[in-house]
């Protein structure tokens, strides 16, 4: 696509937005804060903002949905990408047009880079060396009879009480550090206060999407002189005195809510030191709790209180002995605080603490269905994976949930920036990640999940991995590797490539895989 088509896209993607709405260009201006005159040149293709938030605050005065905000930014990337980089008509059509003037060296450096990156990438055969990986990984590979993937799948931890949802496509969201603590609905004793959880219930579900309410954080009432937080709202670690207390609490939530809300988490983290009661309160919490919801909502899923701190013996003793006095018999799922190491470790090392957990509970006699309910707060610490990274992991971090039969996955967080792996900042347009994650709810809709082999018992190279999923009857692959890269041919009968930014390609004779995850459709 040439530059001028590029931006004639992105105008007229927006257009079509206005002539749908309604709106002249003048009320479209005072919705989205911007002049009627900025609005009519982003319409008319005249201009490209250098930023999308301008282009995000049109769509959304015009009534934008979720998939035209993600499709607009896509066109909105291209379009700038052409504003920046004009095509050759366009500077023939303008000789008079000033030439940016590069200093002298800059030739001889690019000269030496590309000599230097052929040097490292290209081979006297002519072919592409695989860069090997630099540590290896291994997983057990299975097959089934095809398994539905649950459509709340690829979830989100909301991070904001605005009442804002992410703007790329998710199954579910799950409210935590939203001002939806018991210390923030209940302040005191008998007096609530719904306003937040009503505006972001009200929110997700104008947008379509499935709530999780996850309880936690109790008021300083409750349980005075009792260990603080890391909130600085006064809430405290322990379990109430009075378990009369909670359990009133959670049939007033349940009873506010309505229909509002699909699934309960009975608290966010159930093991030391983020709770500092004992499991067999943990155990009467949980039972309280279930007993009010399936009273008052027996269609809702009842998600017993999270496990952390799991690369350790504590955690897993902890979880043992709450699964060993009967606890997870009271819940539908497991919430299991699922993550590799470090933010920077490729996801695919959690497996490895999957198996760990399977074998917990089946010791603690606790066979349970799964939920990975993301990192535990303290990922906050850690540094920012760099963006490219970023976005491969947290595509791959669900899959990796994926191969180890987890029913839903919570990516910890959205709306915060202040984590890692962003996917998109409150107000913010999506970062890749965020974009890449959106895609691969796209690519999962509607999916069944038949096979995960990796490495050389399912016929590949090491570094290697790959699904295998049935839409409608068709089948369709996801590969991708842990570190490093291959080539390979592409899956036999492959039609289609598609990539995580949406585009798609023929399949050629040999295929790069790299740590960015490919999907080849079949038949």
């Amino acid at each position: 696509m040439t530059g001028t088509r590029s931006v004639e896209a992105l105008a007229e993607a927006l257009r079509a937005l206005k002539t749908r709405s309604g709106h002249s260009y003048e009320q479209i201006g005072r919705r989205a804060h911007l002049g009627r005159s900025t609005v009519h040149r982003y319409c008319s293709g005249a201009s490209v903002p250098s930023e999308f938030g301008a282009i995000e605050h049109i769509a959304k005065a015009c009534g934008a949905d979720r998939e035209e905000l993600s499709r607009l930014y896509h066109l909105w990337v291209r379009a700038d990408a052409a504003r920046e980089t004009p095509d050759a008509d366009s500077e023939a059509r303008e000789p008079g047009a000033r030439r940016r003037r590069w200093p002298w060296w800059l030739p001889v450096a690019l000269l030496c880079a590309v000599a230097l990156v052929a040097a490292y990438a290209w081979f006297p055969t002519g072919d592409d060396r695989p860069v090997p990986a630099r540590s290896a990984i291994s997983a057990p590979s299975w097959t089934s009879a095809p398994i539905p993937i649950a459509p709340e799948f690829v979830g989100v931890t909301t991070n904001s009480n605005t009442g804002l949802m992410p703007s790329f496509p998710v199954g579910s969201v799950r409210l935590w550090n939203s001002s939806t603590g018991w210390h923030d609905l209940e302040p005191e004793r008998g007096r609530y206060d719904w306003t937040v959880l009503d505006t972001l219930t009200g929110s997700a579900r104008a947008n379509g999407v499935p709530v999780t309410m996850t309880f936690g954080n109790t008021p300083d009432w409750a349980a005075p002189g009792s260990p603080r937080t890391p909130e600085s709202d006064g809430s405290r670690r322990d379990p109430p005195q009075d378990m009369a207390d909670w359990d009133r609490f959670v049939r007033a939530v349940v009873a506010h809510a309505g229909d509002r809300i699909g699934a309960y988490e009975l608290w966010d983290i159930g093991s030391p030191p983020d709770f500092s009661g004992t499991v067999e309160q943990l155990v009467e919490m949980t039972r309280l709790g279930s007993r009010a919801i399936r009273e008052l909502a027996p269609g809702a899923a009842v998600v017993c209180p999270g496990f952390a701190d799991l690369w350790s013996p504590a955690g897993h003793d902890w979880m043992q002995r709450f699964s060993e006095l009967g606890g997870f018999e009271h819940c539908d799922y497991a919430s299991v605080k699922v993550n590799p190491r470090s933010a920077s470790d490729p996801p695919e090392t959690m497996i490895e603490l999957h198996a760990r957990i399977d074998a917990t509970l089946h010791r603690g006699r606790g066979g349970i269905r799964l939920w990975n309910a993301g990192w535990a707060p303290e990922v906050t610490q850690q540094r920012r994976v760099e963006p490219e990274r970023a976005a491969d992991h947290a595509v791959r971090y669900f899959l990796a949930s994926l191969w180890s039969d987890y029913e839903r996955t919570y990516f910890y967080n959205w709306g915060s920036d202040r984590v890692p792996m962003v996917l998109q900042p409150l107000g913010y347009a999506p970062t890749k990640a965020g974009l890449f994650v959106g895609e691969l709810q796209r690519w999962l809709t509607g999916a069944e999940i038949t096979s995960c082999g990796q490495g050389e018992r399912a016929g590949l190279p090491g570094n290697v991995w790959q699904c295998r999923f049935l839409r409608a009857g068709r089948p369709f692959v996801i590969r991708w590797t842990h570190d490093g890269t291959a080539l390979l041919p592409p899956e036999p009968g492959t039609t289609r490539v598609r990539h995580l930014d949406g585009t798609s390609a023929s399949p050629s004779e040999r295929m790069p895989v790299t740590e960015r995850p490919v999907l080849m459709e079949i038949g």
